[in-house]
C-alpha cells in the first residue's frame, strides 16, 4: 500500500530536518507577537487623519524635552472596549447599502487587520431612541389595553434592519458587547400615557422588569448577547422623544425589581444605572448607598452634557467596587474635526478613562447627509460617525477618536499609571499581549516634541499642535 502524499510530505520534511510548525531554531509561534512599534497620527491641520506613520516615533530620547513617564505596575481598570451607539437610524442606512459596500464599512468598523479600526463595543436602544424614524415600543398597544405579562410582546421593529446588521457585525467581531439602554417604555405603562416624558407607574415595575426579560432573552434567542443594560437613557431629561423621567429614588426601586427578575429567568446581564450627565454624581452614589439596590448594580454610566469628567471618580471613591462606563457624546453637525478631536480627545478617551471608564461610546454611528432619520422632536443635528449616502462613506470626527482607542486598546487592556503632563493630555494602557499604548495630544498652540518613558526603555516623538498619537510600544522580549 502506497503512503498518501500528506504522508509522504511528513516524512520528506522530517528528513529535511524540521517539521510543519517549526522552523530550525524551534517551534514557530501560530499568532506571534507584534513586535514593532507604530504611532497613528491624525493630524486636522496636515489633513492627516489615523494614518500610520513611518517615522516620527523611535526608541531614542529627545534631550531637555517633557517627558511622560509611565509605570506599568501602578494598574488601574480593565477596558471592556471603544465605540459608538448603533441607532435604529444608523442600521437603517448601513443595512439599505449594497451588500458588498456595507460588508466592506462593516470590516472596515469592526476588523483589526490593516486600516481597520476596530470597534469594540456597542451600544442600541431598547425600542425606539430618538434617532429612529418613529417611536415605538415592543408592546404598543391601542388605547387602554395592558399587558402586564408581555404576551404581546415582539423585537419585530427590530428584525427589519437593527438584528441583521448585528448580525453581520457578530460574523466579524463574535466578541463584541452590547449595552441596551431604553427612552421609554409602552406608552401605557406611563404617568401620562405619551411617549415624552411621564413617569413609569409602580404597578408596573414587574411588567417593566418582564419586558427587559423579555428583550434579553429575545436578542439571545437571535444570537445577540446583550451584556449590560441601563434601566432608562437620560433619567433627567424628560422632554426628549421618546423620553421618561426616573428620578434616584424610583430607579432604586425600580432595580430592586429588575433585579431579582434577571436572577429568576437566569440572566447575568449586567445592570448599570444612571446613564446621564456628569452633574449629578448624587444620582448613582445615591442608589449604591441602598443596600437593597446596590447587589444587583454592576457600576454607572455618564454622558457629558454637563458637569465635569473628574465627577466619575467621585463615584468610583465612593464605591470603588462598582464599575464606570461612558455612553454617549454626541458631535453636532457639520462637525469641525480640529476642535471635536481636541474635546472629545482631551475629555473623554483620556478623561473618562482616567477617571475609571470601561468604555468610551461616541453618539452616533451612522446617519445620512440630513442628519436623518429622527424622531418627531428628536436629534436633527447630531453628526453620525460616519455619512451614509447610498454607497457612499464619509468619514466624520466621532469615526477618527474612536479610532485612535479602539485599534490597539483592545477589550482586556488594563490601564496602567501614566504622567500628567502639561499641555499633553495622555492615557497608558497595557494590552493583553504586553503592549504599551499610549494616546497623546498636544493640547498647546505650538509643536512639542516630547518622550515617552518606560522603565528600561524611552521613546521620542513630536506632535503638531491638535493633534492626536496613539503610540503602540511592543512587549518585551
Amino acid at each position: 500500500m502506497r503512503l498518501s502524499n500528506l504522508l509522504w510530505t511528513l516524512v520528506l520534511v522530517i528528513a529535511a530536518g524540521f517539521s510543519p510548525g517549526c522552523d530550525r531554531n524551534g517551534p514557530v509561534d501560530p499568532d506571534p507577537v507584534d513586535r514593532e512599534p507604530h504611532f497613528w497620527l491624525t493630524d486636522p491641520a496636515r489633513g492627516v487623519r489615523f494614518a500610520e506613520q513611518t517615522t516620527g516615533f523611535s526608541n531614542e530620547e529627545a534631550a531637555s524635552a517633557p517627558t511622560v513617564r509611565i509605570a506599568p505596575g501602578t494598574r488601574y481598570q480593565e477596558i471592556d472596549g471603544f465605540g459608538f451607539s448603533l441607532t435604529g437610524g444608523s442600521a437603517y442606512h448601513i443595512h439599505r447599502m449594497s451588500a458588498p459596500a456595507r460588508a466592506a464599512l462593516l470590516r472596515e468598523l469592526f476588523g483589526t487587520e490593516g486600516t481597520e479600526i476596530g470597534t469594540s463595543y456597542l451600544r442600541v436602544s431598547i425600542g425606539a431612541s430618538d434617532l429612529d424614524a418613529r417611536v415605538f415600543s415592543y408592546n404598543d398597544l391601542p388605547s387602554g389595553q395592558t399587558d402586564p405579562a408581555m404576551d404581546r410582546f415582539s423585537l419585530d421593529p427590530d428584525r427589519e434592519h437593527l438584528i441583521p446588521v448585528l448580525k453581520e457585525i457578530l460574523a466579524i467581531n463574535p466578541d463584541i458587547r452590547i449595552m441596551g439602554s431604553p427612552w421609554s417604555p409602552p406608552t401605557w405603562m406611563k404617568t401620562n400615557g405619551s411617549s415624552v416624558g411621564g413617569s413609569l407607574k409602580p404597578e408596573y415595575y414587574e411588567a417593566y422588569a418582564t419586558y427587559f426579560v423579555k428583550y434579553v432573552q429575545g436578542m439571545a434567542a437571535e444570537g445577540i448577547t446583550i451584556d449590560a443594560i441601563t434601566p432608562q437613557n437620560e433619567p433627567l431629561h424628560p422632554g426628549n422623544n421618546p423620553s421618561m423621567l426616573m428620578t434616584a429614588p424610583e430607579q432604586a426601586a425600580f432595580v430592586k425589581v429588575l433585579g431579582p427578575a434577571f436572577h429568576r429567568a437566569g440572566i447575568d446581564t449586567k445592570i448599570v444605572i444612571y446613564d446621564h450627565n456628569a452633574d449629578r454624581p448624587d444620582y448613582p452614589i445615591s442608589i449604591l448607598d441602598d443596600p437593597a439596590a446596590r447587589i444587583f448594580v454592576d457600576g454607572s454610566a455618564f454622558h457629558l452634557y454637563g458637569g465635569e469628567i473628574s465627577a466619575l471618580s467621585q463615584v468610583h471613591n465612593r464605591h470603588p467596587d462598582k464599575h464606570l462606563y461612558f455612553t454617549e457624546q454626541w458631535v453636532g453637525a457639520p462637525g469641525n474635526l480640529a476642535g471635536d478631536l481636541r474635546w472629545h480627545v482631551r475629555e473623554l478617551i483620556v478623561g473618562a478613562t482616567r477617571n475609571w471608564s470601561r468604555i468610551v461610546l461616541e453618539w452616533n454611528l451612522a446617519a445620512d447627509a440630513n442628519q436623518d432619520p429622527h424622531t418627531p422632536g428628536g436629534c436633527t443635528q447630531c453628526l453620525g460617525a460616519v455619512t451614509i449616502t447610498g454607497d457612499t462613506v464619509v468619514r466624520n470626527p466621532a469615526y477618527y477618536i474612536i479610532a485612535h482607542a479602539a485599534k490597539y486598546v483592545r477589550p482586556g487592556s488594563v490601564r496602567i499609571a501614566s504622567e500628567e503632563t502639561a499641555g499633553l493630555p495622555n492615557v497608558a494602557f497595557e494590552t493583553p499581549d504586553g503592549r504599551t499604548v499610549v494616546i497623546v495630544l498636544n493640547d498647546g498652540s505650538a509643536p512639542v516634541t516630547f518622550n515617552l518613558a518606560l522603565p528600561g526603555s524611552t521613546w521620542r516623538s513630536a506632535l503638531q499642535p491638535g493633534a492626536v498619537g496613539t503610540y503602540v510600544i511592543p512587549a518585551p522580549e
